[in-house]
């Protein structure tokens, strides 16, 4: 009797562990785990940005011609910064603690005070002023705009320290670690524009006839590999850094606008406008899709926080959905 009861136990054990694989197998790569409201939001909302200190997230609501401030402590919206024209880049600098807001109908970039959003100053760049991003190694934001141009400015003067020429306008964008070099996707010429940080120039293009569309981009492993996604035909590419070389190219989901590395887990997450988020394993010069999470249709732009450990996606209100923030934790 006691030798069936012990063999009962080991069977009993071993079906709780196979359980336990199973469940792990099986668990989503990002956990939807909130949804935080944005009120009434109408329209497109684009790109995101955090203040960490004070744990809000910036949303600009292009269709609203709004920002949308959002309080993650208190999981509700805080405030709107209102009176812009088509928002489309934000981002925020902690050493100035100003609000950076691109205006795409204007060409206007606006700084706000970080601690009440009173507006601080104002540089104009006359034309479709787009994705901002934060160079840690200068302190200096970078924003996108024009037929053709990406600008320098110093987010505590909004003054505008250098420009450089491109050959189209810049979509997504990024600045190499080292300090070297700044990648830029420029669709309208079918390439990705690699700039000199010395020189200010624009030295090499890494020319693609196999797809176009090339919007999104990412780096991953300290700027070892530049991460880009087209959307005609929807494919995720890995790119060498140093050389241009295609390591990788993967289907991917339809009308990508942002894409983000998580060097951590070596994945990359690509949020779409056809209603999904793509997840992808980073293996050696391989990149595989664990999943495909379903979202919603026209919610494209996303937002990981390295520091928070989460994934931010702006959803759009629909007959569905009112438009929130939906927060993800990936597992």
């Amino acid at each position: 009797m006691a030798r069936r009861r012990y063999i009962a136990l080991l069977l009993g054990v071993a079906w709780l562990l196979a359980a336990a694989d199973n469940a792990s197998a099986q668990q989503p790569p990002l956990e939807l785990i909130d949804k935080i409201p944005l009120g009434p939001v109408a329209g497109r909302i684009d790109h995101m940005a955090i203040d960490h200190a004070r744990h809000r997230l910036f949303v600009a609501e292009m269709g609203n011609d709004a920002v949308g401030v959002v309080d993650l402590e208190h999981r509700a919206l805080l405030t709107q910064v209102a009176g812009l024209d088509e928002p489309q880049g934000v981002a925020y600098s902690a050493e100035a603690d100003t609000l950076l807001v691109a205006n795409g109908g204007n060409g206007a970039v606006i700084g706000y005070h970080g601690a009440d959003y009173a507006s601080a100053d104002r540089l104009d760049l006359k034309d479709d002023a787009d994705n901002i991003r934060m160079d840690p190694m200068s302190g200096q934001a970078w924003v996108g705009f024009g037929s053709g141009a990406l600008a320098a400015i110093d987010p505590a003067t909004l003054r505008k320290v250098s420009e450089v020429s491109l050959r189209g306008h810049p979509e997504g964008f990024q600045t190499d670690p080292s300090g070297k070099y700044i990648f830029v996707n420029v669709p309208d010429d079918r390439e990705i524009a690699v700039v000199d940080r010395a020189s200010g120039r624009q030295i090499d293009a890494w020319k693609n006839t196999d797809a176009n569309g090339n919007f999104p981009m990412a780096l991953a492993n300290n700027g070892e590999k530049v991460i880009v996604v087209f959307r005609n035909p929807a494919r995720v590419f890995a790119i060498e850094g140093n050389t241009g070389v295609i390591l990788a190219r993967e289907p991917t989901c339809d009308d990508a606008d942002d894409v983000f590395a998580d060097d951590k887990r070596q994945r990359i997450y690509v949020s779409c406008g056809s209603g999904a988020i793509d997840v992808f394993q980073m293996k050696d010069d391989e990149i595989l899709r664990m999943a495909r999470i379903e979202t919603v249709a026209g919610a494209r732009t996303s937002l990981f926080d390295v520091e928070m450990d989460r994934l931010f996606l702006a959803v759009r209100s629909t007959s569905r959905e009112p438009a929130a923030i939906w927060e993800y934790q990936p597992e």
